[in-house]
């Protein structure tokens, strides 16, 4: 089974994300994965992210969301976390504003590890006490090394 500490790039973690809606967020958490993996085309990727957004929200409920999509051209699974102190409106289940969005993005062939991976995510991240560490953590480090030790508790 993958796990979060496989595919988290620290680099691709942004502590405050300054995006203030759905599709800036979409766009911000993209540009950081884009950032660190270049043969990604951003557009492509914000793109394949808005739409996958228009079928159903990735938000959940307690201030997660998971935008994800599979993206052709690229042979890893990719994540990328962002939170927002103050939150955004992601259409969540619960109508409450959204903090914390983990970025997935998997090649189209890994249809198992993407779910699996979804899964994982959402485990992790149902922990209130987790999310209030999170909220409270100082630094682009903290965070992910937060949410990696949080990761390590599944085994």
């Amino acid at each position: 089974m993958v796990k979060i500490s496989d595919v988290l790039d620290r680099n691709t973690v942004i502590p405050s994300l300054k995006s203030v809606d759905k599709p800036e967020v979409i766009k911000e958490l993209a540009e950081g994965l884009t950032r660190e993996h270049t043969g990604i085309n951003n557009e492509r990727l914000i793109e394949v992210l808005t739409e996958r957004e228009k079928l159903c929200s990735t938000a959940l409920d307690s201030g997660v969301a998971i935008p994800h999509a599979k993206l052709s051209g690229i042979s890893d699974i990719l994540l990328g976390f962002g939170r927002s102190e103050k939150g955004v409106d992601f259409d969540s289940l619960d109508r409450k504003s959204t903090h914390f969005f983990i970025l997935l993005v998997s090649p189209e062939n890994t249809p198992r590890q993407h779910i699996e991976l979804l899964a994982r995510i959402s485990m992790v991240f149902k922990d209130s006490e987790f999310r209030s560490r999170l909220m409270n953590a100082e630094s682009r480090e903290e965070l992910y090394e937060y949410i990696i030790s949080e990761d390590e508790k599944l085994e």
